[in-house]
């Protein structure tokens, strides 16, 4: 209870924010579920291939990725940050208006990357934004941008008509003393650069001089955690881009209009599955929740390869996995942030290591179903699956070797307990 009443004041008190770094996931969401439903038709419009139109899918995901980093420039400031959030929402309105024009694959490609450049800002600055803003109780937050899944219900309707058919940076005692004083200017601008996490110099994070004496514990646990976003993020881009043309090839042969509910589906049970993490991960730790996750994602996929003629079960899987994938990435997130005393560093790599999984798989999936046939679809998500659980196996390893707070900077450790001491007089 008492959890319950100081996460809703933290709420309260930093309402306005989180609201706005919340808002910028409709854009961001719509760019996310639009190419999957729309597939066929935009293959038409461009007179392609699906492998040519496969690369618009990359287009998306590699600027995506590039702009995740480019995010990186503009959180200096929180001035800077919003604009950059203003701009990559407006630039995303511009693409959407200027997608129904574009009657060659080259140009969609083009256009699509536009977005995904903007995507990715969106991503790192929000996100990074809501972790620097609510520390160790992240996970709630970043569970609750559900407009970005809400919007993506939208994608199951046809918009082109061409084809006929757990620690905090401070110590806990000190969160009640903050509560209940309202900061000074005066103190606050005394306060060495440490504090102040929106104005730290660009890359510190990257810089060699604060890697003299990190673990290797330390770098195995940031490779290990994007390397289970690369595949679940990468799932999730992959499933909802293809499982409408795979629910329409043989063996399923699923009329054009039921098939166009599937990606409604997935993206409604992300929305229902963040609904559901909000009060779940203010009691389960993040750890747990990605673990349950991962394994649930191996077993549908398991289950849709077993009953692969089954068109029941394709929707009931398809349902499955939205909930499984929903609450991954932001549970990964605070759980690693949380091992790593919340330094920052950990958000750009993990939102960089989900967006290469996004580029990669979509591509490969889609070479892999060209290739291969339908039934390579599910094969792909089993394999997948199984390689993200092996990743969070190793990364639950390298934890229980991480020295955690042992592994603070002396210095670190003075300034903390400097301030422990002046809250307590």
């Amino acid at each position: 209870m008492g959890c319950d009443v100081r996460v809703s004041g933290l709420l309260r008190r930093n309402l306005q924010p989180t609201l706005t770094y919340w808002s910028v996931f409709f854009s961001f969401g719509l760019c996310i579920a639009f190419l999957g439903p729309t597939l066929l038709d935009l293959r038409c419009q461009t007179h392609s291939s699906l492998p040519q139109i496969s690369w618009v899918f990359f287009s998306q995901q590699l600027c995506l990725l590039l702009g995740s980093a480019l995010g990186g420039v503009f959180k200096r400031t929180l001035a800077q940050s919003l604009w950059a959030l203003f701009t990559s929402s407006l630039a995303i309105s511009l693409v959407f208006a200027a997608i129904p024009f574009c009657r060659d694959v080259k140009v969609l490609a083009s256009v699509m990357a536009l977005a995904g450049l903007a995507m990715g800002c969106i991503d790192t600055v929000a996100n990074m934004q809501l972790v620097r803003i609510y520390q160790k109780d992240s996970a709630v937050f970043l569970q609750l941008p559900v407009p970005m899944a809400v919007l993506c219900l939208l994608s199951k309707e046809r918009l082109l008509t061409c084809c006929p058919q757990r620690r905090p940076l401070l110590l806990s005692a000190d969160e009640l003393t903050l509560e209940t004083q309202p900061p000074e200017k005066e103190d606050t601008s005394s306060l060495p650069p440490k504090f102040h996490p929106g104005h730290e110099d660009l890359f510190r994070c990257c810089q060699r001089k604060n890697f003299k004496g990190v673990p290797s514990s330390f770098f195995a646990i940031h490779i290990t955690a994007a390397l289970v976003l690369f595949m679940t993020d990468g799932l999730t881009g992959a499933y909802s881009a293809f499982v409408y043309s795979y629910a329409v090839e043989k063996p399923l042969s699923v009329g054009h209009k039921v098939a166009g509910y599937l990606p409604s589906l997935f993206w409604g049970f992300i929305t229902l599955g963040r609904l559901i993490s909000i009060p779940i991960s203010s009691r389960v730790k993040p750890a747990t929740m990605v673990f349950v996750n991962v394994v649930g994602v191996v077993v549908t996929f398991l289950v849709l390869l077993v009953f692969s003629y089954n068109v029941v079960f394709l929707f009931v899987g398809t349902a499955s996995l939205g909930l499984f994938l929903s609450s991954t990435f932001p549970s990964m997130l605070a759980y690693t942030e949380d091992i790593l005393q919340y330094k920052g560093c950990a958000t750009t790599v993990l939102v960089t290591g989900a967006g290469v999984g996004e580029m990669a798989l979509q591509m490969l999936v889609g070479s892999i179903f060209q290739a291969r046939g339908s039934y390579s679809f599910l094969v792909c998500g089993v394999i997948f699956g199984g390689l993200a659980f092996t990743f969070y196996i190793l990364l639950l390893f390298f934890h229980r070797m991480h020295p955690g707070l042992s592994s603070v900077p002396t210095q670190d450790k003075a300034l903390g307990m400097e301030s422990l001491e002046c809250y307590q007089r």
